[in-house]
């Protein structure tokens, strides 16, 4: 079963987001082993940056606007081809103030969600249910239609 790890600066406050969180880690554990860590906000990326890649394991994804753009399918693809290499996969998430151009360079991966900034929290949402819409196009499920 492969591991995906997700690494994320501070926690999530509001109950509606952990709820969702932890729906998609439940469906998600029929295809891989999922760790979601959680690194204290810092005084500055620098210091943010040390907890981060302490934590970040395999090939690693950071998540900045100036990354690249993924459809569904791709990041589907991408996984696939993580899983078959027998690689660990690590989303990372920064804090409200991005992440650190250590982290970034540190990264196999710079993925972007959108020109548009969301709250990290709610980011950890949206990205936990891409990773289970990428395994069920794997898996050849109609959720993606």
């Amino acid at each position: 079963m492969q591991k995906v790890n997700l690494v994320c600066v501070g926690k999530i406050k509001e109950s509606f987001f952990r709820e969702a969180v932890a729906e998609y880690s439940k469906r998600l554990s029929r295809f891989i082993s999922l760790n979601i860590r959680e690194v204290a906000e810092g005084k500055n990326l620098e210091e943010e940056a040390d907890g981060i890649l302490r934590a970040a394991k395999g090939y690693i994804v950071a998540l900045c606007v100036e990354g690249k753009k993924f459809s569904s399918e791709a990041l589907a693809a991408e996984l696939k081809t993580q899983a078959d290499r027998g690689a660990e996969v690590t989303f990372i998430i920064g804090s409200s103030c991005g992440l650190s151009k250590r982290v970034k360079d540190a990264a196999d991966l710079k993925l972007s969600f959108s020109y548009m900034t969301f709250p990290h929290q709610l980011m950890r949402v949206i990205l936990c249910e891409q990773i289970y819409r990428a395994y069920m196009i794997n898996a050849g499920s109609e959720y993606h239609k």
